[in-house]
């Protein structure tokens, strides 16, 4: 009984955060990843495309696509429908219409262990072999959104239903105007070719650095962490190439590369190769 009375209060005053309470609704789209993704850049992408007279920016993100991980469930039931919500939830058979972005696990770690660090969650001298055994075994600070491979598997189930559309970051980066164009479809908006360009112009992650270095230290995401590492990334694939040990790779293609190769992602120790044929 304290519990839901703790509760009632806390969504009264505003100070939850709404993530798997959220009260959806038959007409939300969710924008769903795992964490590091390239979730922010295709938040951006949607938002120029859906209302090209704003200047999208961190101070309006919020309103237009709000992250339901950062918000109250109070903020996000004062939004009118229809809303486009951002999440990193694992499967949830309430969300009814899905934009579901993955990307290679071996970058995503590379890109997860920087954000830790500008948010002050491992240390600078963390050994990166530790963090991504940490990361292949769900130890951390993203547990409740499972692993890479179990928050990615279980929305795979919706893959090719009605309502569902798959995007990998590779392809979006590879040719972001033809990404963005199923995104309309999806939408069933048919924008003019100008108006795709555009919006991928305005989303570009040398115009989302300027706005991190501007309006950083105000927006929700990234407000009071360290400055010195950056939320926007390189925007690049195949980073962990040169950067991610011989052997944290092999561990990573260990635990999750028949998944990985279901997705496309080229697997580089034979062995683990051999083992998923068989």
């Amino acid at each position: 009984m304290s519990y839901r009375i703790n509760a009632l209060i806390r969504y009264a005053l505003g100070i939850d955060i709404a993530g798997r309470s959220l009260a959806v609704r038959p007409n939300d789209t969710f924008l769903v990843s795992y964490p590091r993704s390239g979730n922010t850049w295709t938040r951006f992408l949607i938002a120029n495309l859906l209302y090209p007279n704003d200047a999208v920016s961190f101070a309006n993100i919020e309103r237009l696509i709000p992250d339901c991980e950062a918000h109250s469930n109070l903020y996000l039931t004062r939004l009118r429908s229809p809303r486009v919500i951002k999440s990193h939830e694992y499967f949830d058979h309430r969300y009814c219409r899905v934009i579901y972005i993955v990307r290679d696990p071996r970058d995503v770690a590379l890109s997860y262990y920087n954000f830790q660090r500008k948010y002050r969650q491992i240390p600078d001298e963390y050994p990166l072999t530790q963090y991504v055994s940490d990361f292949v075994a769900g130890r951390i600070n993203s547990a409740d959104w499972g692993t890479w491979a179990e928050n990615v598997g279980t929305w795979l189930v919706r893959e090719g239903q009605p309502g569902f559309l798959l995007l990998r970051y590779e392809d979006m980066m590879a040719d972001p105007t033809r990404a963005l164009a199923k995104v309309a479809h999806f939408f069933n908006l048919e924008p003019a070719a100008d108006l795709l360009a555009t919006a991928v112009e305005r989303s570009s992650a040398p115009r989302l650095r300027e706005l991190e270095r501007s309006q950083g230290s105000k927006w929700v995401t990234t407000r009071g962490k360290r400055e010195d590492i950056p939320f926007i990334g390189t925007a690049a694939s195949g980073g962990w190439k040169s950067r991610l040990p011989a052997q944290s790779v092999a561990e990573i293609e260990s635990a999750w590369g028949h998944l990985m190769k279901n997705l496309g992602y080229e697997l580089t120790v034979s062995s683990v190769a051999e083992a998923e044929v068989r």
